[in-house]
């Protein structure tokens, strides 16, 4: 593949900080070439960032790996996409016009006006606007998805606007721009990424519901008619499972094991008598089931939310996330709601070549590069600048130049990487930087 640009992205979130570099061709694919991780424990709660100093930790570990990697050195990373989910994340619905003169044109420019219109709406101060996506278009009093190019005195557009608390982007602005001193390219909403590439056209228009399951939260997104119409995360997820298997007295690695290897979302028709250690597996069955209706009929229920039924979204239930790999879950949630349901996978102009980002687990990082990839042509890696030799005498000139003829080319020393580069932070004192409004001390 023609490599066009490298991207660089980071997903934060509450099991995990993952990094990746990928390169992107100008046929419009996105070759990922290196993915690292780190278990991010407690320092990231409901995808929010709960303790600076260990996240930014943490986040230094996997771009310096990334560095290291033969396919991306001497590369360095300066940039990064960054995305975004969490608990506080929903969508909220807004309308906005413009009148215009006669028989204008719509252009670019007018559509970014409205876009900033629905952007600068009114919201409570608890709330900021991470993003606007617009539903539906009406010019004159004609309804489209594509109205660049008609012609009309009116204009009105009715947007989802993806609001979240203010505390979620302004600690990862302060991580990553000002602890780790790279450039945020830019923020992408991962749920919305996810969709974009798990989902085709077709589910869309028809109606579908895409169900991300992770650690801590579950997000849920309903499309029809080609637009997304509703948008919600829950707050829980896998990991409420495993803290359930904690009750055996275990400790959570251990009960995560057991979630793993030997749960399953749908109840056994004849109670197992197999130890597992010291526990009997259906004891381990009833805390599987138990919390997994609970958290499907959960799921369910946003249909009814989003003011819907499940004739509106014929193409049924699109699941991804750590959680959704738990035995039985896709054929529990297909009996609750009597839809189909799949598993999303990468589509075909994304190509994984690291074997570490195999699995439904980087579906999402794939979203936020592919996200990116068509956000902007600019590059996140650069080749760092030759050190400048340094003035020498006449003698030493010459020596050189006698010397040049006997010996080969030493090759170009690397500035320090990323790493290194961030040794004199280190040693920084960290000062808490307050508490948010639901009284979760920052550390």
């Amino acid at each position: 593949m023609a490599t066009d640009r490298y991207i660089a992205a980071l997903e934060i979130s509450s099991s995990k900080v993952i990094g990746a570099v990928g390169a992107a061709g100008k046929s419009g694919q996105l070759e990922i070439l290196a993915i690292e991780q780190e278990k991010s424990a407690d320092s990231v709660r409901y995808g929010q960032i709960q303790n600076i100093e260990e996240t930014y930790n943490l986040i230094s570990y996997v771009l310096e790996r990334l560095e290291r990697r033969q396919n991306i050195a001497p590369r360095e990373i300066t940039g990064v996409y960054v995305g975004i989910s969490g608990r506080s994340l929903r969508s909220i619905r807004k309308e906005v016009s413009l009148a215009l003169p006669d028989d204008t044109d719509i252009t670019e420019s007018i559509l970014e006006r409205l876009r900033n219109s629905a952007m600068e709406a009114d919201l409570d101060s608890s709330l900021e606007i991470v993003d606007a996506i617009p539903r539906i278009f009406t010019v004159g009093k004609t309804e489209t998805h594509r109205p660049k190019g008609m012609m009309g005195n009116h204009i009105t557009a009715i947007y989802d606007l993806i609001v979240a608390r203010p505390i979620i982007q302004s600690n990862l602005r302060r991580v990553v721009k000002d602890r780790l001193g790279l450039d945020i390219k830019g923020i992408v909403v991962t749920p919305l990424a996810t969709g974009d590439i798990a989902l085709n056209e077709h589910e869309k228009k028809l109606g579908c519901m895409l169900v991300d399951i992770g650690a801590e939260t579950t997000t849920v997104t309903i499309y029809t008619r080609g637009n997304l119409v509703y948008y919600a995360t829950l707050p829980f997820g896998g990991r409420n499972i495993t803290l359930d298997l904690m009750e055996l007295n275990e400790l959570e690695d251990k009960a995560e094991e057991f979630k793993i290897n030997f749960g399953n979302a749908i109840a056994p028709t004849v109670p197992s008598q197999v130890k597992v250690g010291s526990h009997k597996q259906s004891d381990i069955s009833n805390y599987v089931v138990a919390r997994s209706e609970e958290i499907v009929a959960n799921i369910v229920e946003q249909i009814k939310y989003a003011g819907l039924t499940e004739k509106d979204i014929p193409e049924g239930i699109v699941l991804c996330g750590g959680g959704a790999r738990l035995n039985g879950m896709t054929e529990l949630i297909g009996k609750f709601t009597g839809l189909k349901v799949r598993t999303a996978t990468l589509p075909h102009y994304i190509r994984m070549t690291d074997i570490n980002g195999q699995g439904m687990e980087s579906l999402q990082l794939a979203a936020i590069m592919y996200a990116a990839s068509k956000k902007s042509d600019e590059d996140c890696l650069q080749i760092p600048p030759a050190p400048e030799p340094e003035p020498e005498s006449e003698q030493e000139a010459t020596q050189t130049k006698t010397a040049g003829a006997e010996q080969s080319e030493k090759p170009k020393q690397r500035r320090p990487g990323f790493f290194n580069r961030l040794g004199n932070k280190l040693g920084q004192i960290f000062t808490p930087i307050g508490e948010d409004d639901e009284g979760d001390e920052l550390t």
